[in-house]
């Protein structure tokens, strides 16, 4: 390989990563508007309103609305996902890793209720939008996937068999989940708390 070869492929890497950058730092300005405002009241040129960059500086990195949504999502998806696994880690008992498990919920609750209102819009949407079916299918797969690795290591602490499937044991927790958003998004006092409780007492039923 050439000098010259191998100089044009290091800039051509550092351009993409240059790329991937920018278009996760846009996603991170731009899930806040999202996450305020919704999926169907908003627009590109109204998310870039409210972020620090232009109308035409996102629709450069991002094709339309729909790539912008899901590539947000993706990445808190992400970082949710870690806050689970530490639990799984650190756990040393089946009552440490309930206890964990259900603090982690309520604190996620807690803390980013709207980006978490924001991930129902997109999978309510996937219902009528084919475009975001694909999208919303991987990341409910990839949270389904999460539930059942604390499920399995609840499993290994009591030396028990899982009583139900990942489908069902991801639907009973993302149920109460969404029922405690909703109800933190009412203002109701205490739906973090109830929801740490419940799931401590859901999670020994299911495992």
């Amino acid at each position: 390989m050439s000098q010259v070869t191998s100089a044009q492929e290091r800039i051509s890497r550092r351009a993409v990563d240059k790329f991937a950058q920018r278009r996760e730092q846009l996603a991170g300005s731009a899930l806040q508007a999202l996450a305020e405002l919704g999926y169907a009241r908003t627009s590109l040129r109204e998310i870039a309103q409210k972020s620090d960059f232009s109308h035409g500086v996102l629709h450069y990195y991002f094709a339309d609305k729909v790539e912008l949504l899901t590539y947000s999502v993706r990445k808190f998806e992400d970082v949710c996902v870690t806050r689970y696994d530490d639990v799984v880690a650190e756990a040393t008992s089946a009552e440490e890793l309930k206890q964990g498990f259900g603090a982690a919920m309520a604190a996620t609750l807690r803390a980013d209720a709207a980006m978490h209102r924001l991930w129902y819009d997109l999978r309510n949407q996937s219902l009528f939008e084919e475009s975001f079916r694909t999208d919303v299918l991987d990341i409910d797969g990839q949270r389904q996937a999460m539930v059942w690795r604390v499920i399995q290591r609840y499993a290994e602490f009591t030396g028990q068999p899982p009583r139900v499937t990942p489908e069902v044991a991801y639907a009973a927790f993302d149920g109460l989940f969404q029922q405690a958003l909703l109800q933190r998004l009412a203002g109701r006092d205490g739906a973090a708390d109830r929801l740490a409780a419940d799931v401590a007492d859901l999670l020994p039923r299911l495992a």
